[in-house]
């Protein structure tokens, strides 16, 4: 049977998923989008054959059993509560935060229910999508925009959700630097263009090397260099306790 998979919400992770199903594959899935961001529905459903916008969730519902959650969590009980799901619908959850027993509640009598946490790297098909507990229709979807980390736990994935609360920290990092620079006399877009393409250049060594975090520090500093001395002086300032910390409040954060 053709593989068609339902999303209720249409914001960036629907859109990278939706891109990495459908973009130069010969026989994409049959999708159904979300009315409720007609602007991102209707490029993708412009862009690929196989893409539609559906007049209401729950068309989304009744186009296909296999179902992807991509609304904001603060607002998926009161979506939800609109719909009427079915016991063979497969509930494929990107709500960061909700445990799979609100999940249960909210979208009964489905009977399989899973979460995820996509990455916007699906659309280039490189997510790492962390997902529990496992689940033969969800591995198909996401093994199609890349590989899979299955934890035994709940509550590991929760672990790491909370990972992923430090992307926009880490591009302020970068756009700290960069400010940097131009406040030194480099000019702003040669700035951004240099750090963008080192830690670029270093993000993609992280990808084909599967050596530990330390062995790659190591690698670069020398004893007495200049990356020994910034990486000293953060260390000795506490920002790695900071990263902690901020890590420990937003898990807690997500487990109340």
């Amino acid at each position: 049977m053709h593989a068609a998979y339902g999303f209720v919400g249409a914001g960036a992770i629907t859109a990278a998923i939706v891109e990495g199903l459908s973009a130069n594959v010969a026989e994409p899935p049959a999708v159904f989008l979300s009315p409720r961001s007609q602007s991102v529905g209707q490029e993708l459903a412009s862009r690929f054959r196989n893409v539609q916008v559906c007049g209401s969730n729950q068309e989304v519902l009744a186009s296909t059993t296999s179902i992807v959650l991509a609304v904001r969590p603060q607002i998926a009980r009161d979506v939800l509560a609109e719909l009427t799901f079915r016991p063979e619908h497969v509930v494929i959850s990107a709500l960061a935060g909700v445990k799979l027993a609100q999940l249960t509640a909210w979208t009964a009598p489905a009977e399989q229910l899973v979460r995820v946490i996509p990455l916007p790297s699906a659309a280039g098909g490189d997510s790492l999508t962390v997902m529990h507990p496992d689940n033969a229709v969800a591995r198909d979807l996401f093994g199609r925009v890349g590989g899979l980390v299955v934890p035994g736990e709940e509550t590991t994935l929760d672990v790491f959700s909370a990972s992923t609360a430090t992307f926009a920290a880490h591009l302020d990092y970068l756009a700290t630097i960069a400010r940097w620079l131009s406040d030194h006399g480099v000019e702003e877009g040669d700035a951004t263009a240099y750090v963008r393409h080192v830690f670029g250049q270093l993000g993609q060594s992280l990808l084909h090397r599967s050596v530990s975090f330390a062995t790659l520090t190591d690698e670069h500093m020398t004893p007495g260099g200049i990356n020994e001395q910034v990486l000293t002086d953060l260390r000795r300032d506490g920002v790695p306790a900071l990263v902690r910390q901020a890590l420990d409040q937003v898990l807690a954060r997500l487990r109340t």
